[in-house]
């Protein structure tokens, strides 16, 4: 005979629910570290309570878990208000965490305070009165799957079953309408509205449940039989429902981070060039760590690129860099990446003029304030070497025409017009060619 779905689930029921227990668990080890190191967050602390609860409701509903508990209490069916008070928690902090992180933590409108005062005096109210109802009811046989159903007729368990159903099912369509309104809002970051999707996916199938659960329970009041609903339908939705809900509310958090850390990695890829550079002038470079954050690689990167900088003051030709400037503006490059491919000009040569031991005959240390705080944009800039190479070649002619105007006592005619290959220079200034590393004796045009 053909096993059908609810036989398979019947066969799978005892170990069914360590399924979804493991992934919430799963998932709470992912975003522990981020919610010890980042405490003082409120919204963090509650996804991460949020997912405790909804692996605590999976663990405790599982039979052989449930049957622990009854022997060690020694009352028959405790597990069944338990179950129900930790589902009444997840159901209430679920609408709480709704309210708070699309509002904002910095809403303190009366209309959210009087909606959180609600959330919590009513689900805290329905928690008391499940274990009123069930110190009520009389329910002396244990029941591991179908609590629900077998005592769907007898007096104060019946009460207590609707109260929990319904509690349940008005927090899931309450939260499944503020979920769906928010997704339609404008302005919402990509991540953040897919994790809203996935939460709207599984409060939806949570609808499904209690219909299948209520569904079950009617059919006992009505004299029929309709366990099957109960015991073989609610529970696999139980368990998607929950693993989407989990992904929902850890996607925005997870892929924030995610974005965060691949921030620091570019910015580390992005000094990669001037990095390079440094190293031939102040050598070494920085130490590698074994398993290193890169938010410390990058601050190490940066401080070695900084201190390089600062040993080639003295090395700095000021003149070069306004001239390099100028011819950047003349070859038709915006200011700031004209500003960068100067810098990137005087670096290169300031690196030459310390390597052959020949400091500018100037007074003092030229100003080295924009290039260090400008790095980012000056390591840019040394992966287009023919750029810088096109605006080198177009300061130094400018300086002979200036030099051979101020010997003959003419005027200085104005810089000349974008000399030939300078359309391949723009193309390579929009191109972002990496090249490897410099050495003292490389030439003007960039890093090689």
């Amino acid at each position: 005979m053909a096993a059908t779905p609810a036989g398979f689930v019947n066969d799978f029921y005892p170990s069914f629910w360590w399924i979804p227990a493991g992934i919430l668990a799963a998932a709470l080890a992912i975003k522990l570290p981020s919610i010890i190191r980042l405490w003082t967050d409120p919204l963090l602390r509650a996804v991460g309570g949020l997912l405790l609860l909804a692996c605590a409701v999976f663990v405790f509903v599982a039979p052989s878990t449930i049957a622990w508990v009854n022997r060690v209490t020694g009352v028959p069916n405790i597990s069944g208000p338990w179950v129900y008070s930790l589902l009444t928690a997840f159901c209430g902090s679920c609408l709480l965490l709704i309210i708070t992180w699309r509002n904002g933590l910095s809403d303190r409108s009366a209309r959210t305070r009087s909606a959180m005062r609600w959330v919590l005096g009513t689900y805290a109210a329905v928690i008391a009165a499940l274990w009123v109802l069930f110190a009520l009811a009389e329910m002396p046989e244990e029941r591991l799957r179908d609590l629900d159903t077998y005592y769907a007729n007898t007096p104060y368990a019946r009460e207590l079953i609707v109260l929990y159903l319904l509690a349940h099912t008005t927090a899931t369509l309450v939260t499944n309408a503020l979920i769906w309104n928010w997704v339609r809002a404008d302005g919402l970051d990509a991540l953040l509205r897919w994790g809203l999707k996935f939460l709207g996916a599984g409060y939806a199938l949570q609808l499904v449940f209690d219909a299948a659960k209520v569904t079950a329970v009617a059919g006992r009041w009505a004299g029929r039989n309709l366990d099957w609903l109960s015991t073989a339908v609610a529970p696999p939705l139980a368990c998607l429902s929950a693993i989407l809900i989990a992904v929902g509310f850890i996607l925005p958090h997870a892929g924030q981070y995610l974005h965060d850390r691949r921030q620091v990695r570019d910015a580390v890829r992005e000094l990669r060039p001037l990095y390079l550079l440094m190293k031939t002038v102040g050598g070494g470079g920085v130490p590698r760590v074994l398993r290193s954050a890169p938010e410390l690689r990058l601050i190490r990167r940066e401080t070695f690129i900084r201190d390089g900088l600062l040993s080639l003051a003295r090395f700095v030709d000021e003149d070069l860099r306004r001239r390099s400037h100028d011819a950047a503006l003349a070859l038709g490059f915006p200011p700031d990446r004209a500003k960068a491919l100067a810098a990137a000009v005087t670096v290169l040569d300031a690196a030459d003029a310390r390597s052959r031991g020949r400091e500018r005959d100037t007074d003092g240390e030229a100003d080295t304030t924009d290039l260090l705080r400008d790095i980012g944009a000056v390591s840019r800039a040394l992966r287009q070497p023919d750029a810088v190479r096109a605006v080198r070649e177009a300061a130094v002619r400018e300086a002979a025409v200036r030099g051979a105007a101020a010997r003959e006592g003419t005027a200085v005619p104005e810089v000349a017009a974008v000399p030939e290959g300078a359309a391949a220079a723009s193309d390579a200034d929009r191109a972002d060619i990496p090249t490897g590393g410099g050495r003292p004796d490389a030439p003007a045009g960039g890093v090689r």
